[in-house]
């Protein structure tokens, strides 16, 4: 029974060293968690925005209305935007609007694994009155 307490004293750091050890790994993977999160919450909204740009070109004549409607609509940062309408025919026919947009991975120590990610996505509605 003597040796019960001698033997856990001896292995009582163990628990200590192995946290150590383990905790910087499991800690990227928590960084590495969060910045996929991002980057999936960047490509929703720019799938929202190109329904948005597509829905005001469909409506509205205007050269602009389309990156305005995109970008009001979602929150994403003007500079790291770019909208792309084809052409907008007559009544009926389809107005096709793409956006890409470059998602900043700057997580700390994962961002930088991994650098910028351009995300993209396009929408496609029929042109009214």
């Amino acid at each position: 029974m003597i040796a019960t307490p001698r033997l856990r004293r001896r292995e009582g750091g163990q628990a200590t060293v192995e946290l150590a050890l383990a905790l910087p790994l499991v800690l990227t993977l928590l960084l590495g968690v969060v910045q996929v999160g991002l980057v999936v919450r960047d490509h929703v909204l720019t799938i929202h925005a190109a329904r948005e740009g597509a829905r005001a070109a469909a409506v509205d004549r205007r050269p602009g209305a389309a990156r305005s409607a995109a970008l009001a609509g979602t929150g994403l940062a003007a500079d790291a935007t770019h909208v792309t309408v084809g052409n907008r025919g007559e009544p009926g026919s389809r107005v096709r609007v793409e956006v890409r947009h470059r998602s900043a991975t700057d997580v700390p120590l994962v961002g930088a694994l991994i650098g910028d990610v351009e995300v993209r996505a396009t929408a496609v509605m029929r042109v009214e009155g």
